[in-house]
């Protein structure tokens, strides 16, 4: 089932969305958090996928309307986000999915992707009681820093390890990071994939067999723990 645009309303304004929920008509709550280049039609699209497995699936725009495809006005954008402002617009969202006859589910999963992905272990600590599983898909933000000792999520994490952006490290140190905070947490590094391996719109990036691990597992551990 296609998803359509909705408004979030946050602490007196509103921001958009989009909303995808599953031929049911309801099903466990997922909240999918964009990459740099905005909320575009790639994000759209894996709502849609999450719909189809049957979840109902939010991806809040917290680029407020703007969206690109250059790499230098992405930077930019991710850079000038005001971090107080998207916490809010993450509770909301959250709050916002919850409340939505659509979600069947007491906490809502949240999933994102290279800045997503941080924004994924954001909203986790952020809203503890009402985020119950975060998975971070190489993800990487120098000026978020999600709170692991509030956070009660488990994290389920995917890797490349091509990856000059976010290393397996990068990915080692958040895994001990988490361990160290108390927090269950699950690492794959997929060796034959880089950054964005999971963007089939992006050929110089995407590498199916990780991203089709990385579904089913995905799947897998929402149905688990929602």
């Amino acid at each position: 089932m296609a998803g359509h645009r909705v408004e979030v309303p946050v602490n007196g304004r509103r921001i958009e969305g989009y909303l995808s929920r599953p031929e049911s008509g309801s099903g466990p709550g997922v909240i999918v958090l964009q990459e740099w280049w905005g909320l575009v039609p790639h994000v759209e699209d894996i709502c849609d996928r999450y719909a189809a497995a049957g979840f109902a699936a939010l991806a809040p725009d917290l680029y407020h309307g703007e969206s690109t495809k250059s790499p230098d006005d992405a930077s930019k954008l991710m850079m000038a986000l005001n971090i107080d402002e998207t916490e809010k617009d993450l509770r909301s969202a959250v709050k916002y999915l919850l409340q939505h006859e659509a979600c069947s589910s007491a906490k809502v999963g949240t999933v994102g992707f290279c800045m997503g992905g941080m924004m994924s272990l954001f909203a986790a600590g952020a809203s503890p009681d009402k985020v119950g599983a975060a998975i971070d898909y190489y993800g990487i933000h120098p000026n978020v820093h999600p709170d692991f000792s509030a956070m009660s999520a488990p994290v389920l994490g995917f890797f490349g390890a091509q990856d000059p952006m976010v290393t397996p490290d990068h990915a080692r140190e958040l895994e001990s990071k988490l361990r160290d905070a108390g927090r269950d947490v699950e690492i794959h590094i997929y060796e034959e994939a880089g950054h964005a391996f999971f963007n089939d719109t992006r050929p110089d990036a995407y590498h199916e067999a990780s991203a089709k691990d990385t579904w089913e597992k995905a799947l897998e551990f929402f149905r688990k723990n929602l």
